[in-house]
């Protein structure tokens, strides 16, 4: 398991986290170490819900230590482990998760809040632009056969 500090802060040494997030493909080292000073630690246990279908999102979630299940409807279940993100639309918008996400082992998270994002995006206008850059080569790459 991770050692964790006092705070629930997270600290810049976890940028390199949020680097591997494509939602986050193309910010600058500073930019990404920005983003995960706001982030906090999240332990949950086992059995434990971490986001239900239905809610509302308002934070986005990357696996530091532990596994995970997702549960969509009429899709199979899906694994997630250390490395591993959900939540990022939330971000975004506050729309209703679109998925269950229940720990399966002990987990350690980075929790990133909407409300602390969206205070960043307004100070640092280069990071929504090349998030829109990022977005928008996700889509495309979806779309291709």
């Amino acid at each position: 398991m991770l050692a964790t500090n006092r705070s629930n802060s997270m600290g810049p040494q976890w940028a390199s986290v949020l680097g591997d997030v494509p939602l986050f493909e193309g910010l600058s080292q500073r930019h990404l170490r920005k983003i995960s000073k706001i982030g906090t630690q999240k332990r949950v246990a086992p059995h434990t819900a971490v986001v239900r279908v239905g809610e509302k999102g308002d934070a986005f979630f990357v696996i530091l230590d532990g596994n995970a299940s997702v549960r969509r409807r009429g899709r199979r279940t899906v694994s997630l482990g250390p490395g591993d993100f959900f939540g990022e639309l939330a971000l975004l918008d506050d729309s209703p998760r679109a998925a269950t996400v229940e720990a399966e082992t002990e987990m350690l998270l980075m929790r990133l809040s909407r409300s602390s994002f969206q205070k960043l995006l307004k100070s640092e206008p280069q990071i929504p632009l090349r998030m829109l850059q990022a977005l928008a080569r996700i889509v495309r790459s979806e779309e291709m056969p």
